[in-house]
């Protein structure tokens, strides 16, 4: 490992420890201080190469808020104030199917967490000794929870003829603001809901960095039409104004579900396995099948207009999470390391905008529409890896670990200029430098 990287790896895992909260880790110290899905999974991740039982602990505590559906919501609520909107504006207390000890929002986000117990248990077994006995009780502990997220999500979310996994709300893709959404959204008829106030502002005062008000209005009005139906999926198909195939929550599915499935075999639950097999190439072939025959990107399909959404956005490069085809994959990988992605000119660092730089919905610095999220960089390094292209993660990777040498851990980066931006300290930033450090060693 290069001597440069030390100092990177001391500082993101001090950003951990002062984020730890004893079972959980927050988001970020300030703008979110309660326990998020996704980024539970990859702070765990991070976890995982400073101490495996904590990254253990990490994923246990997100499981309590697991839903008797099988659903693992957005967030798992603590005592701390300061955000919205919190567990009054979501009113999920007292559903039959939502836990009595914990208060939990009452949607998902991308099911990156087999993922997370996957990397944590090779880091576990390369340490041996008493972290790989934790591991695999914690696996044989813990398999069927992972399984029936899965289940609810091929059950509850997968059976449009798409295949594509829907989601009810753009919170639940995580990448809340991004172009993918805009036609959707625009149909979103906003109606008579009580009055608030937004948290996130107060806490990054440049709001050209955030989701505009107007788009707080339909995400509200949204979560009031689930509230209508008790989060009840199937009627909520029928009542929601936001109903989508999100081609990049479908490549995550199918890769989780995949590296669950060979987790299953290892502890003999070969039935699940071949279950988690079949949900992850029914979800291989609902993402190639969206392929615009145009750029080969895959894309986003809106149930309720019944028709495609075009958007030159991150989420064309779904397959590059779940695989594909050798020269599907070849391409794509090509494609995202060439001059209209990583390599464009007008970019600060050589990594992955969340928009295209020549779309006309590109803008550097607001949140999901042209920003660099670290996070979702290393998530493409790994796969990239996983799927046998060792050089081209290596090529981003390095680039990913330059742009965290600020040392601010930022939630994302100005992709023009190369400003952090958001929240700083932010947990899942520095999980991924920690994460790069060990990718580079394995």
């Amino acid at each position: 490992m290069p001597d440069v990287a030390i100092p990177l790896m001391y500082a993101a895992a001090d950003v951990l420890r002062a984020n730890d909260r004893g079972e959980r880790t927050v988001a970020a110290p300030r703008l979110y201080p309660h326990q998020w899905s996704w980024d539970a999974a990859f702070v765990a991740i991070g976890w995982g190469t400073v101490s495996v039982p904590r990254a253990l602990d990490e994923l246990r505590h997100l499981l309590r808020g697991q839903w008797a559906t099988g659903m693992i919501p957005q967030i798992v609520f603590s005592a701390e104030p300061g955000y919205f909107p919190g567990p009054d504006r979501w009113r999920t207390q007292g559903l039959p199917t939502v836990p009595t000890d914990v208060q939990t929002s009452g949607i998902c986000q991308p099911a990156v967490h087999s993922l997370a117990v996957w990397v944590i248990g090779e880091q576990a077994r390369r340490n041996g000794g008493a972290d790989a006995e934790a591991f695999e009780a914690f696996l044989a502990d813990t398999f069927e929870a992972w399984f029936r997220w899965h289940v609810w999500l091929d059950d509850a979310r997968g059976s449009h003829p798409s295949g594509l996994i829907e989601i009810h709300h753009p919170w639940e893709s995580g990448m809340d603001n991004s172009p993918r959404w805009d036609a959707a959204c625009a149909r979103v008829r906003v109606g008579q809901m009580a009055p608030y106030v937004r948290e996130d502002t107060k806490h990054v005062a440049d709001v050209e960095q955030r989701p505009a008000d107007a788009d707080y209005d339909r995400y509200l009005w949204l979560v009031e039409q689930l509230v209508s139906v008790g989060y009840e999926d199937a009627a909520a198909r029928e009542v929601i104004d936001f109903r989508v195939g999100d081609v990049f929550f479908t490549a995550t599915h199918a890769l989780s579900a995949a590296v669950l499935a060979t987790l299953g075999d290892r502890l003999g639950r070969t039935a699940q396995a071949n279950t988690l097999r079949g949900m992850a190439a029914r979800a291989r072939a609902a993402v190639a099948a969206t392929a615009d025959p145009e750029t080969g990107h895959a894309r986003d399909f809106d149930m309720r207009a019944e028709e495609w959404l075009r958007a030159d956005t991150i989420g064309g490069f779904a397959a590059l999470i779940c695989g594909a085809e050798p020269d599907v994959y070849a391409a794509l990988t090509s494609d995202l390391l060439g001059p209209d992605w990583c390599g464009h000119p007008r970019l600060a660092n050589p990594l992955p905008p969340t928009t295209s730089p020549d779309s006309p919905a590109f803008v550097s610095r607001n949140y999901w529409r042209g920003p660099q999220w670290p996070v979702i960089t290393w998530l493409f390094t790994w796969a990239l890896r996983h799927h046998g292209h060792a050089e081209a993660a290596k090529t981003i990777a390095a680039a990913g670990r330059d742009q965290l040498a600020d040392g601010t851990f930022s939630e994302y980066y100005d992709a023009v200029t190369g400003a952090p931006l958001g929240s700083r300290n932010q947990s899942w930033t520095a999980a991924a430098a920690l994460a790069w450090a060990t990718d580079e060693e394995s």
